[in-house]
């Protein structure tokens, strides 16, 4: 008996040493032993129709996949040792390979690992991945799949870890999705309500389904999932509260609810009882409310606690003990009571040695700030305090901070001096020290700060001049001085800044000499301000080297002699302002080659013909008003003829001064008899306005009849309290109209349309629709009738855009949705229209109705002000108008956009057409109506963007985002993996909600000025596009 049982474990031992070798040789290219073997029949064939699938593999990793080797030696192909040549893994990450998955991936019944992320894989993922019975690892993420999660995923019973994330998959969550310990399905376009059946995953660990569009309440359910760790719900549409019991996962380590709609506050255990664990905590963009609980002042383990764009109240715990604390984000609530003893939380962090950034702007922080903040972590990358009330000096030691790379600091009401010792920040990127109230010089150590890239220190009260030091940066692309009291000379080393970019501003100071010929090195500059300042003398020729340029503003200097021909080289440049100057000579033909969209050459000593090419033909873009010895040029100029040049021997004989006499007295008399025949034919009541004398047009109350098939309901636009709108068509030109028909029943509207007409007479802007003529008249049943006939726009209102109506027109037309460069655009379009009426009118105009149904749009989507008067001169203001205060109107706006004082009794104002163009501004990239029902007691569309600024404001512009195809800022912000794009579009609409802010601000004083607004918004344009 013992000889066979011996016998049978030397047979056995054979047979395991068989299998050995055989595993063994499987991994030997160079061993015979595998190249006689078929091996598995079915599996190869479902690899060679995987192969076929792939129709992009530039790095040829399927090259391998070929008759010459067995098939478990090709490449990213792993087979069993247990079960003989039977694939087990397919692992193809991060190989570029692109096509479909094709569905004989099912075949592969022994998988266990399918591994394809980090391609660009197309198409549906195939439903036979169902019938992979033993799979536990299926990793399909950042590619590009479409449609729904195959819902018999949950045929496989084993999975344990599920990756879909950054596909385009829709639909919902399936309900049953195996026993896994780790479920990410992160950027997609995922739908509907998280399944309650998610509770069951009792062995789920990592859960991450952020960054979709999921609704509805966190169901109580997933506070079964005892065993959680991370816990990401990011970026979607969720709303209601936390359930409680969530509080009770012990073993959360991550928690992050960042930009939904969740409501209620935080618990007074966080961090101790709620969540001991807690390293990670990312609630911003939401609608917490309440204090920031004082428990997590023992909340030791925190890494990062980051709370911003919320409604936190209150006063920030004692955080002396959070050692391990890295980010520190609180910026865009409540918080702080505006007084002395807000800001003790900042000596407290002295003891985070870890601590990277430390946010805590756009919040009612009051006080000084305390000179502790010298002494946080050397590591600190970022401080970001300002938009509070912080007063006082900037303490000294701040140089100490020697990794800093953002300090922001701006809007606040610090005074005093900027500290020498800023100058030891070399790592200093960003540096804003701008709208506050500091004093003194510009201090010369802040040419150190060779690493700048953006120096902010406008609107404040310095003094001296620009230190020479400043030329050493290599890097800046944008440096900005303007609103200060600088004088002296500008640097030549200011101007030699080669790597300048974006914009160099320095208007409204006091600088005194002339531009050095070091200008000519700015060749990468995209927008130049020097306007209203003291320089003089004659520009350089080598102004025509910064190439570049599209903003060139000179406006309000002491600048002499020509414009120098050495510009006809500056071919991008499209606003060129040269007014209130002391240029002469000749208007330089070659500004008609320019692509100027608009030009200011007004109030200077040019004389001689007027060019009327280019941007001349263009009236309302041209401005050469001021200049007594101009001639020519378009007529719509009003610019006397000019004299032809007379020769010897040209004198005109006496016979032919005879016969012009003869004809200028019979001219003479004729002009008489039609006169009186003018005079008489008035009393009829039907004349088309002469007031339009350039008007293409001239029609009758007959005419107009004909074009509107007799006014009919079909070719309605739109009606208001002050009239109706048709479309027409005028038969004899076949041109398309718009027809303003006045409601007459107003009293004194006559006189009114009059007087509307003359002004309408004056202005010529390409932002400004066009009137072609008026109709005063009676109609056919003897009623007074009066009418505009402007030129008709393609693309209706911006109201129709902003706020697309769900009827079955727009079902049958393409969806109406503007991008953010149109909607950019449209907005530059507006701001050009009212610094226009503002500023370049013979007398201020001021709109005083300006909201999205008044702004039309071309066929190219060009935004166009309409009604610009019409519902204001129907009847007389209450008020003389004094100073740059003008209007022909006594009703002063639409609710939700008339400026606050209106309510109050104040005359119309410039003032209030800023505050109008603001609100209308926070609309057009917020998507929220200011009349919206959210808004009400002390919340309007003002407040509620201001709390979104100036770094978080993704969330109401997520759609926009969205449609450049950009990375999700939220997730950018929490790796601190910024793309370049999608860090650029966020700079840009964090500018673009400042200026709205800042023009809709109460005190109308305070409001920007429209013509600087324009010339922001065409800087941050160029900054976009770049």
């Amino acid at each position: 008996m013992g000889v066979l049982v011996m016998k049978l474990i030397l047979v056995l031992c054979s047979l395991s040493n068989a299998e050995f070798i055989i595993s063994f040789s499987m991994q030997d290219l160079s061993r015979p032993l595998i190249t006689g073997l078929k091996g598995n029949e079915s599996d190869r064939q479902a690899l060679l129709a995987i192969k076929a699938q792939i129709q992009h593999d530039p790095n040829r990793v399927t090259s391998s996949w070929n008759e010459s080797l067995h098939f478990c030696l090709w490449h990213g192909v792993t087979c069993s040792r247990r079960h003989l040549q039977r694939v087990a893994k397919l692992q193809l990450r991060s190989l570029a390979l692109g096509g479909s998955i094709s569905p004989h991936m099912g075949n592969l019944s022994f998988l266990r690992e399918l591994v394809l992320e980090n391609n660009s894989f197309t198409h549906q993922i195939p439903p036979q991945i169902g019938h992979l019975h033993r799979l536990q690892v299926l990793l399909l993420n950042n590619n590009s799949f479409i449609g729904t999660i195959p819902p018999n995923i949950s045929n496989c019973l084993k999975l344990i870890t599920l990756n879909l994330g950054r596909n385009n998959l829709v639909g919902q969550i399936p309900p049953q999705l195996g026993s896994l310990s780790k479920l990410e399905l992160k950027f997609n376009n995922l739908t509907r309500e998280i399944p309650l059946s998610l509770g069951n995953l009792s062995s789920l660990e990592f859960f991450s389904i952020g960054d979709n569009n999921l609704e509805g309440s966190i169901p109580n359910s997933l506070c079964q999932l005892k065993k959680i760790t991370v816990f990401s719900l990011t970026t979607n549409r969720l709303s209601g509260i936390i359930p409680p019991c969530i509080y009770n996962l012990s073993n959360i380590v991550v928690f992050e609810l960042s930009a939904n709609q969740i409501q209620g506050s935080l618990p007074l255990n966080l961090g101790i009882s709620a969540f001991p664990n807690l390293q990670f905590f990312s609630v911003f963009i939401n609608q917490f409310t309440g204090a920031i609980p004082w428990s997590i002042s023992n909340a030791t383990n925190l890494v990062l606690f980051q709370c911003p764009s919320n409604k936190l109240t209150g006063h920030v715990p004692n955080l002396r003990n959070l050692h391990n604390l890295v980010t520190l984000h609180l910026a865009d609530n409540y918080l702080g009571s505006g007084k002395h003893g807000d800001l003790s939380f900042v000596s407290e962090l002295i003891n985070a040695t870890e601590l990277r950034h430390l946010q805590f702007d756009t919040n009612n922080f009051g006080g000084t700030l305390p000179t502790s903040i010298s002494n946080l972590s050397t590591n600190l990358q970022i401080l970001a305090i300002g938009r509070n009330q912080i007063h006082g000096s900037i303490p000294a030691g701040l140089g100490n901070l020697i990794n800093l790379q953002v300090l922001f600091m701006g809007g606040n009401s610090f005074t005093g001096s900027i500290p020498t010792d800023i100058g030891k920040l070399s790592r200093l990127v960003k540096l804003f020290l701008n709208n506050n109230e500091l004093s003194e010089s510009i201090p010369s150590s802040l040419g150190n700060l060779t690493w700048l890239v953006l120096l902010q220190l406008q609107e404040n009260n310095l003094e001296g001049s620009i230190p020479s030091s400043l030329g050493k940066y290599n890097w800046l692309l944008e440096l900005g001085l303007s609103g200060n009291n600088l004088n002296g000379t500008i640097p030549p080393q200011v101007f030699g800044l080669s790597s300048l970019s974006t914009v160099l501003n320095l208007g409204r100071n006091q600088f005194t000499g002339s531009l050095p010929m070091e200008i000519g090195k700015l060749t990468n500059l995209g927008g130049l301000d020097v306007s209203n300042n003291l320089l003089s003398g004659e520009l350089p020729s080598s102004l025509g080297s910064c190439q570049s340029l599209e903003v060139l503003l000179l406006q309000g200097n002491f600048f002499l002699g020509p414009i120098p021909s050495s510009m006809k080289e500056l071919r991008g440049i499209r606003d060129l302002d040269l007014s209130r100057n002391n240029f002469s000579g000749d208007i330089p033909q070659f500004l008609e080659n320019l692509k100027l969209e608009y030009l200011n050459l007004s109030f200077n000593q040019f004389w001689g013909v007027v060019p009327t090419g280019g941007v001349f033909k263009n009236a309302s873009a041209t401005s050469v008003a001021g200049n007594a010895r101009l001639c020519g040029g378009m007529t719509s100029l009003r610019l006397p003829l000019c004299k032809p040049n007379k020769s010897k021997g040209e004198g005109l004989s006496r016979r032919m001064k005879l016969m012009i006499s003869l004809v200028s007295g019979f001219s003479l008399l004729g002009l008489v008899v039609m006169l009186s025949l003018f005079l008489l034919g008035t009393k009829r009541k039907e004349t088309n306005l002469s007031t339009l004398g350039n008007s293409i047009l001239q029609v009758s109350y007959a005419t107009l009849l004909r074009a509107t098939d007799g006014f009919s309901s079909a070719n309605l636009i739109g009606v208001g309290a002050f009239g109706s709108v048709y479309k027409g068509i005028l038969t004899d030109d076949r041109v398309v109209v718009a027809v303003k028909v006045l409601n007459m029943l107003h009293r004194g509207a006559s006189k009114s349309f009059m007087a509307e007409c003359e002004v309408l007479r004056n202005i010529r802007l390409r932002n400004l629709v066009k009137i072609l003529t008026a109709c005063s008249s009676i109609d056919f049943g003897g009623n007074d009738f009066k009418a505009l006939v402007c030129e008709f726009m393609d693309n209706g209102s911006l109201e129709e855009w902003l706020h697309p109506s769900t009827g079955t027109r727009e079902v049958i037309e393409a969806p109406k949705i503007l991008s953010l460069i149109q909607r950019l655009d449209i907005a530059i379009d507006v701001a050009s229209a009212l610094d226009y009426l503002h500023n370049h009118c013979e007398t201020p105009i001021v709109h005083c109705d300006l909201k999205p149904s008044n702004i039309l749009l071309d066929s190219d989507l060009t935004g166009h002000v309409s009604d610009f008067g019409l519902s204001r001169f129907l009847s007389e203001p209450t008020r003389s108008v004094s100073g740059n205060q003008s209007s022909s109107i006594g009703l002063r706006g639409s609710v939700g956009y008339a400026a606050p004082e209106y309510g109050m009794g104040s005359e119309v104002s410039t003032y209030g057409d800023v505050y109008s163009f603001g609100i209308l501004l926070l609309e057009m990239f917020t998507g929220k109506r200011s009349t919206d029902q959210m808004f009400s007691d002390n919340l309007n569309l003002h407040n509620y963007v201001k709390t979104a600024l100036p770094e978080l404001v993704y969330d109401i512009l997520e759609s926009l985002v969205l449609q450049e195809g950009t990375t999700s800022v939220a997730e950018a912000n929490m790796h601190n993996q910024f793309s370049v794009r999608a860090r650029k579009i966020e700079e840009c609409l964090t500018l673009i909600l400042g200026i709205g802010i800042a023009c809709s601000v109460e005190s109308p004083t305070n409001r920007k000025n429209i013509g600087d607004v324009a010339s922001e918004l065409q800087s941050i344009r160029r900054n976009l596009l770049g």
